[in-house]
């Protein structure tokens, strides 16, 4: 008889409150350091021009490693403010876990840049802040 097993999870590091799918997740390649997002850059510096040129990220937010998720579950959403990240200034709000209150991350309320208003509406979750469920 085949067993039956449920949708893997991220739950809240703390009280288990299960908090995202792992099929939500859009992307892995975020890190944490100090609310910002830190991309790799090269600069070009000239007389004439200053330019700066994305050739590759790594997300980042407080502690570590970070998830960008689509969706979340049983979080409480904080007030939004705007925040200048590396790339570029974004209206965020933080996210709670709805059961024991701990921040988690935060979710992008609106992105100023073009390039980023892909990242509307998803959250930030914090890997050291989540443990696996049902893997």
């Amino acid at each position: 008889m085949a067993e039956l097993f449920g949708p893997r999870l991220y739950s809240c590091y703390k009280c288990r409150n299960h908090v995202s799918l792992h099929d939500d997740i859009v992307s892995k390649a975020f890190q944490v350091n100090h609310s910002n997002i830190v991309y790799s850059l090269k600069l070009t510096v000239s007389l004439l021009s200053f330019s700066v040129k994305d050739i590759g990220h790594s997300w980042s937010g407080r502690h570590g490693r970070a998830f960008l998720f689509s969706h979340a579950m049983n979080i409480v959403v904080g007030p939004k403010e705007d925040r200048q990240l590396m790339t570029g200034l974004h209206t965020v709000a933080d996210i709670y876990c709805g059961d024991c209150r701990e921040v988690l991350g935060w979710k992008y309320e609106r992105a100023y840049v073009a390039t980023q208003k892909y990242k509307e509406g998803k959250f930030i979750i914090e890997k050291s802040k989540i443990v696996k469920e049902n893997w």
